[in-house]
């Protein structure tokens, strides 16, 4: 059984944060330590912890992210110039809070994915 996070809190309004869209599929806020000028966390309502944990069940919720981080990244007017998605999975991959989640980052050039 999956652990309890920080995020399913948030999801819950047990720990006050800017809510910058919520629904009854996804979350999302922004990150408190950002990477860049825009970056924002859309994680899913219900407690997945990686992304070696998806199930046929979670793909309306994983479709829900796409659209709401389209939908954020017009309302930060990042989307033409564009922006960068990222799904972390476990240590190697860099995840730091095991339910998955996209960082939705940009405002910035970003530059290469990973240092060659």
């Amino acid at each position: 059984m999956a652990e309890e996070t920080i995020f399913s809190k948030i999801i819950r309004r047990e720990i006050a944060t800017e809510l910058l869209y919520q629904d009854e599929l996804v979350t999302a806020f922004r990150d408190i330590h950002p990477r860049a000028p825009t970056h924002i966390l859309i994680v899913p309502n219900v407690l997945i912890p990686t992304v070696n944990d998806v199930e046929p069940q979670h793909e309306a919720a994983l479709g829900r992210m796409f659209t709401v981080a389209r939908k954020l990244a017009a309302d930060a007017g990042i989307s033409e110039k564009g922006y960068r998605l990222i799904m972390n999975c476990n240590s190697h991959g860099g995840q730091e809070v095991y339910h998955i989640h996209m960082h939705l980052v940009g405002g910035q050039p970003l530059g290469p994915m990973l240092a060659r």
